[in-house]
């Protein structure tokens, strides 16, 4: 989008925050880069140049604006959107794989040569690798400078520094303040002021482009939650993360103009990793606007979305831990589904310590899953053999499931696994790989709603139907759901 110029100015003369993401206005008399929304006076046309992302405005040698914070704007909806080779590698550098493996693990995992990738990002995004990775070190290091109590020397270390000379260097340059000067004006914003921050606990918003609907978001991670791993309590959703460093408690409450996040972490350098995850399940980087005029068009759909509008995809934070979760869920209740799990948890994943809730474990790994014995397990033989072999799968490598998957061989691999059908591939490309595509045609609760609303029920006529609702169907799935779904009340009064 940043190429259209004259759409860009008029979104920015307007503080449409719908744009937050998609680009970022440089401007070149004061050489500051602001988000579309940003509350001071518009600056002419001529001297605005639009750059696809921070890293590059970074790169142009522009820093960030004190008033709208670009750096913290929701991430562009492209991201989620798209599978392309870029797509996944903006996906992989959000999840920490550039500041853990390097630009050749990056590489390495998409399948392409280093030159390859550098080239792509340069072309699409005005940036590198390193100078992505750079840009969200920078956003991290602001995050914990302003929200922790811990050294500046830590704080380095833990959003992926080198150096602290670095650190200061980067801060300096991205924000035009020492670090030191970033956390005292952060002491004095009045939503700070609220008292010391908890040793070890780092609370922070997360953006998202309005509208969300979310009751139904986080009344379905509710209604779905494993005991030990999940819990919904005093309003926030709550559960553990296995995270590369170590791991993680996160309680995420919804409030109108974002999410409140509080999360307890045993390795630091682990937060922008969590943040990315927490972000990708409750689909905050998504455009709402775009889904539900699509959806809009279909005057059968279009009541749905009209009375609660921007409904979201629910995710995970684990692909492999939803594909599980997907097996065990076949063509069973969703309290069998959750009692099933809940078993596999007590005695194969990682006991954690909760001081402030009911959470136990993480769930476990594929690794430690794949020590089952089939015998154990309360199924029937065919859907035993059906977990078992996904399990392997995943364990040995043969099946990758992730933030960089391609969802075609994604597909593709989990149809020649044996026991799974298009309701379980189409749910875990849904859910896990995060496709917008993806449609539940064969869903019960799918078919109910639509025979309900008076489209067609069978699933080779609702596919047909549903060619007009692409690319967006996961989102159509989700407002069909909705009449059946566990709603709850979620917004404080």
């Amino acid at each position: 989008m940043h190429t259209d110029t004259e759409r860009c100015v008029r979104a920015v003369r307007s503080k449409d925050a719908r744009f937050d993401g998609w680009f970022f206005t440089a401007v070149l008399t004061t050489g500051i880069y602001c988000r579309p929304s940003c509350p001071v006076v518009p600056p002419k046309a001529e001297n605005m140049v639009f750059h696809p992302s921070a890293a590059s405005c970074q790169q142009a040698g522009f820093r960030a604006c004190k008033r709208c914070r670009p750096d913290t704007s929701p991430g562009s909806p492209e991201w989620n959107a798209r599978a392309d080779s870029v797509a996944r590698a903006m996906r992989l550098i959000q999840d920490g794989v550039v500041d853990r493996d390097g630009v050749t693990g990056l590489a390495r995992r998409l399948g392409y040569s280093a030159r390859q990738i550098e080239r792509q990002l340069l072309a699409e995004l005005g940036a590198g690798p390193l100078a992505l990775a750079r840009a969200q070190r920078a956003q991290t290091a602001r995050l914990l400078i302003e929200t922790t109590a811990l050294p500046m020397a830590e704080v380095a270390f833990a959003a992926g520094f080198s150096s602290v000379r670095a650190f200061n260097d980067t801060v300096r340059e991205v924000f035009a303040l020492a670090p030191t000067e970033l956390r005292a004006r952060a002491t004095r914003r009045p939503d700070t002021a609220a008292g010391p921050p908890t040793p070890g606990v780092i609370c922070l918003r997360l953006p998202f482009r309005a509208p969300l609907t979310p009751d139904n978001l986080f009344g379905h991670l509710a209604a779905t939650a494993v005991p030990g791993v999940e819990e919904w309590r005093d309003g926030a959703y709550r559960r553990t993360l296995r995270l590369p460093y170590g791991h993680g408690i996160v309680a995420l409450a919804p409030r109108p103009d974002h999410i409140r996040c509080r999360l307890a972490l045993t390795d630091p350098r682990d937060l922008t990793v969590a943040i990315s995850r927490c972000r990708r399940m409750l689909d905050l980087d998504a455009d709402p606007v775009a889904v539900d005029e699509q959806l809009r068009t279909d005057p059968l759909l279009a009541p749905l979305v009209d009375k609660a509008p921007g409904r979201r995809v629910p995710g995970t934070v684990d692909a492999a831990e939803f594909a599980v979760r997907a097996v065990l869920g076949q063509q069973v209740s969703t309290a069998a589904a959750r009692t099933h799990a809940a078993r596999l948890v007590t005695a194969y994943g990682t006991p954690v310590d909760d001081p402030e809730g009911g959470l136990t474990h993480l769930f476990p790994t594929p690794g430690a899953l794949a020590a089952l014995d089939p015998e154990s397990l309360a199924l029937p033989r065919s859907r035993r053999t059906t977990l078992t072999t996904l399990v392997a799968a995943l364990a040995d490598g043969t099946l990758p499931l992730g933030t960089d998957s391609d969802w075609d061989e994604a597909r593709a691999r989990l149809h020649a696994l044996p026991g799974f059908g298009p309701w379980t591939v189409e749910a875990i490309a849904m859910r896990a790989l995060g496709d917008p595509d993806a449609f539940l045609p064969t869903d019960l609760g799918v078919r109910r709603a639509a025979q309900g609303l008076g489209l067609p029920s069978t699933p080779a006529a609702l596919t047909a139907r549903a060619a007009g609702w692409r690319p967006w169907r996961a989102y159509a799935v989700q407002y069909l759901w909705a009449t059946e779904d566990h709603a709850i009340n979620v917004l404080p009064a």
